[in-house]
C-alpha cells in the first residue's frame, strides 16, 4: 500500500510536519508494510516559512516587528542565499494566533508587521520574495504594510491615517512617491489561500470580519472602509482590486499587495502543488490522506485540504481528511475529491483539551481509519 500524508498545520498546536510525523506512526502500526510519502502542506497560512525552508533548503531569520496591536514580536521568516529569495508569512507579524480571544477585533489590528518584514527581505537584496497571507488577525486592506514601506494615507485635512480597520473610512488620498525605491526591482509572488474578492457578500470584512472578533455594527464600518479604498486605488494609482480574486485574502491584504508593490495574486494551493510537486509524488498512490485544524465551508474557497483532494482527485486516489472539527451541512465534498471526513476529536471536550492532546487524537483517529481500510483490503 502507497499513502501520501500531505497534511496542514493544526493551528497552534501541531506543524505540518509534526502532523506527517503521527499520521505516519499511525498508518505503519496498523500496516507496517505501507509506503508513506509525507508532503507537509501549506496553502499560504499558517507554517508556510517551514515548508518553503525545507523545500528550498534555506534557512530561518528573525525580525523584531509590530505585531497586529502594534506590540512588539519576534518573526521568522525564510531567507535563500543562492537564489536570493525570501519568504514572508503575514500571520508570524499580523497573526490572529498572536492575539489572546479578548484581544481580537478587526477594527483596531493592523499589517504594519508585515510591511516590516518585507523590509527586512529587501534590506537582505532579494530579487523575488513570496509572501503568505492566511492566518490574519487585521482588515485594515494592507494600509499598515503599506505604510511601512513609505506609501501615505491622508485625511480631508492631509493628515497620515492611523493603519488600522476602522481608518479606513477617513482616507481621502493615496500617496506612494515615498514607496521604497527597492520595490521596483523585486518581484513580489503572493500566495493566497482564500479567493475571495475584497468587498461584497463574499468579501473580506463579511466572511472573515466575524472569525477575527467583529460584531454585525463593526464588519459593516470595515465594509465601508474597505469600499473607499478600493475606490482611492481605482481613482489615485488606475488599479481595480474590489472584485479581484484573492484581493480579499487577510483581511484585503492581497489588495494592497497588487495595488501598492505590483504583486502577483497566486491561488495557494497552486503556487504549493507545484514548488512540492505534489503530482509527480501522488501519481500511483491509493490513498491520500490530509488534515487541518477546522474543515468548513472555507474549503470550497480552496483552501488547504483541497490543494491536496484537488491534485488526488486527478490521479483517481481516494482522499480522506482529519480535521479537529468538521463543520456540520458540508455537502458535495466530493467536487473537491474528498472521499470524507472525520472529526478526531473522540468526544465532547474543551477545546483547551483538545489541543493538548492532539497528538493522540491524531494518531488514534488514523489508526481506526487504516483499521477499516486493512479490512476493506482483505475483502
Amino acid at each position: 500500500m502507497k499513502v501520501l500524508v500531505a497534511p496542514n498545520a493544526f493551528k497552534g498546536s501541531l506543524s505540518a510536519k509534526e502532523a506527517a510525523d503521527v499520521i505516519e506512526d499511525g498508518i505503519l502500526e496498523v500496516i507496517p508494510e505501507a509506503k508513506v510519502i509525507k508532503v507537509p502542506f501549506s496553502d499560504g497560512g499558517d507554517n508556510l516559512v517551514d515548508v518553503l525552508r525545507d523545500i528550498f533548503d534555506g534557512e530561518i531569520l528573525e525580525k523584531e516587528v509590530c505585531g497586529p496591536l502594534f506590540k512588539k514580536v519576534k518573526a521568522a521568516f525564510c531567507y535563500v542565499p543562492n537564489l536570493k529569495l525570501a519568504a514572508v508569512e503575514m500571520a508570524k507579524a499580523s497573526g490572529l494566533a498572536l492575539l489572546k480571544e479578548e484581544e481580537r477585533n478587526p477594527l483596531y489590528t493592523t499589517t504594519y508587521g508585515t510591511g516590516e518584514l518585507i523590509s527586512a527581505c529587501l534590506d537582505l537584496g532579494v530579487k523575488k520574495i513570496l509572501v503568505g497571507i492566511g492566518g490574519s488577525a487585521t482588515n485594515d486592506g494592507g494600509v499598515g504594510m503599506a505604510q511601512a514601506l513609505g506609501v501615505k494615507f491622508l485625511d480631508e485635512k492631509g493628515e497620515p491615517i492611523y493603519p488600522i480597520g476602522k481608518e479606513l473610512v477617513k482616507i481621502k488620498k493615496i500617496d506612494i512617491s515615498n514607496l521604497d525605491p527597492r520595490i521596483k526591482d523585486v518581484d513580489i509572488e503572493v500566495i493566497c489561500d482564500v479567493e475571495n474578492p475584497l468587498i461584497g457578500e463574499n468579501g473580506a470584512a463579511r466572511v472573515y470580519g466575524p472569525q477575527k472578533g467583529a460584531g454585525p455594527e463593526d464588519v459593516e464600518l470595515l465594509e465601508e472602509g474597505l469600499k473607499n479604498l478600493a475606490h482611492l486605488i481605482e481613482r489615485d494609482l488606475n488599479k481595480e482590486v474590489a472584485y479581484l480574486p484573492g484581493a480579499g485574502a487577510a483581511g484585503g491584504l492581497g489588495a494592497g499587495l497588487y495595488a501598492f508593490l505590483d504583486a502577483k495574486l497566486k491561488p495557494g494551493i497552486e503556487v504549493m502543488t507545484k514548488l512540492l510537486k505534489l503530482d509527480e509524488k501522488m501519481e500511483g498512490c491509493d490513498w491520500a490522506i490530509t488534515s487541518e485544524g477546522k474543515l468548513d465551508s472555507q474549503v470550497f474557497f480552496k483552501k488547504g485540504p483541497a490543494g491536496v483532494s484537488l491534485c488526488a482527485k486527478k490521479y483517481g486516489v481516494p482522499c480522506i481528511v482529519l480535521a479537529g472539527i468538521v463543520e456540520d451541512g458540508l455537502t458535495n465534498l466530493e467536487d473537491l475529491g474528498i472521499i470524507s471526513a472525520f472529526s478526531i476529536v473522540p468526544g465532547p471536550v474543551s477545546l483547551e483539551e483538545a489541543m493538548k492532546n492532539v497528538r493522540l487524537y491524531l494518531k488514534e483517529a488514523t489508526k481506526n481509519l487504516f483499521k477499516v481500510i486493512k479490512c476493506s483490503e482483505r475483502k
